[in-house]
């Protein structure tokens, strides 16, 4: 199966999704599991709401450009993509905690945030 790789904003490959069809899961290259989604949001392992996946981009909580996919539309200039590297073997997947309440989206900016490497899934 093909993967949705996520790029920043100097066009590195940072993570991919993985292919459970209820709650994907985002892990970094190296194989470790970071986040899964629901719906269109972006939670840690330990349930903290990171942000939202829509139109190929993902959004931190302020609505700033954290990650764009191949399909992104719209958004900040994108760089050229870098070449993805192999991904490692899947790290087993954590226990899910509860998830926290989303707070409302922001107005989508099209600027990027600071957080658009491997640091927006330590939040």
């Amino acid at each position: 199966m093909e993967y949705v790789a996520f790029y920043n904003n100097e066009g590195r490959p940072i993570a991919w999704i993985g292919d459970n069809r209820d709650y994907p899961s985002i892990f970094l290259f190296n194989g470790n599991p970071v986040a899964w989604m629901a719906d269109d949001g972006i939670y840690s392992y330990a349930g903290k709401y990171l942000g939202w996946y829509q139109d190929g981009w993902v959004r931190d909580k302020d609505g700033h450009a954290v990650f764009y996919t191949q399909e992104a539309i719209g958004g900040p200039a994108r760089p050229a993509r870098q070449a993805r590297p192999a991904r490692g073997a899947r790290g087993a997947r954590p226990a899910r905690s509860a998830r926290e309440a989303r707070v409302a989206k922001a107005a989508r900016t099209t600027s990027w945030s600071s957080l658009s490497n491997e640091s927006f899934f330590d939040q």
